[in-house]
């Protein structure tokens, strides 16, 4: 086996290194080696190659990379801030962190993320990065709300769904975040942040039934929010019947109030969320 080669720099590549640096770019592209160069295209593909091949960078995608701190020494694979990566990887446009991945970064889990989720009106395939997987969560464009922007670092900044639309896509989509219940205990822990005002909003511009079922089950339970947003709630219920938890069996009780079969109890989800 070919061993790795050192991490040594010439000039060319010490100048480049200094200059991401100066310009705060932990990831960086070919057009943006090609700004500080000079070089040609052919030539840029070259260096960075070279910086690949000697673990000074690392190849995020095609055209995508990320430099290796030096304090990690001899390491040669590096996918830095994952959810910077998701930004990248979701091409900067139209996008917003969300589900598990938004949970994490407003503090409404307890354990680690396995997978980052990210919300866009593209269909976009998912990807593992060193390990790590991406998973592209797919809305309408008339979903595409509820968002806000959050800085990492003091140079990355990444666009997160805000906390209630958050709640609202765990509803909708509780297999991205760990269940149900971990749903319900990210919302327990955050509820006094939020607006029951802005929940009730985005759930019934969302439509979606199961949603409005959710949420003011939630709210009764957890007895947040006024009689006036749990009566706008259920002004849009239907005869249907949804499950609590769509990744639980359907059994247990029916709630008519709400619409609901309990295939969680209340008890079940009070012990949990306060655990």
């Amino acid at each position: 086996m070919q061993a790795n080669k050192p991490k040594t720099l010439g000039r060319q590549t010490a100048k480049l290194i200094a200059a991401l640096h100066d310009q705060s770019k932990e990831l960086f592209g070919h057009r943006d080696v090609a700004k500080i160069t000079g070089l040609k295209p052919g030539s840029v593909r070259s260096l960075v190659a070279g910086l690949v091949n000697r673990g000074i960078a690392t190849r995020i995608k095609r055209g995508l990379f990320i430099l290796v701190p030096f304090e990690l020494g001899s390491e040669r694979e590096y996918i830095g801030n994952p959810y910077v990566v998701a930004r990248e990887l979701a091409g900067g446009g139209q996008y917003y962190l969300s589900h598990a991945a938004a949970m994490d970064i407003h503090r409404m889990v307890t354990q680690p993320q396995l997978v980052v989720y990210t919300t866009t009106p593209r269909a976009i395939r998912p990807k593992v990065v060193l390990g790590t997987e991406f998973r592209f969560v797919q809305c309408k464009p008339e979903h595409y709300f509820g968002f806000a922007e959050e800085w990492l670092t003091k140079t990355e900044q990444i666009r997160v769904s805000d906390l209630e639309r958050t709640v609202i896509d765990g509803l909708k989509q509780s297999e991205y975040c760990g269940g149900f219940t971990e749903l319900a205990k990210g919302f327990w822990m955050r509820r006094d942040d939020m607006s029951s005002d802005r929940l009730v909003d985005y759930a019934l511009r969302l439509d979606v039934g199961a949603v409005i079922r959710r949420l003011g089950f939630l709210l009764e339970l957890f007895d947040v929010g006024a009689t006036t947003q749990v009566e706008r709630l259920q002004s849009r219920l239907t005869d249907t019947f949804q499950l609590l938890d769509p990744m639980m069996p359907a059994e247990g009780k029916k709630l008519s109030r709400w619409r609901l079969r309990l295939n969680v109890t209340p008890e079940e989800i009070e012990s949990i969320v306060r655990t």
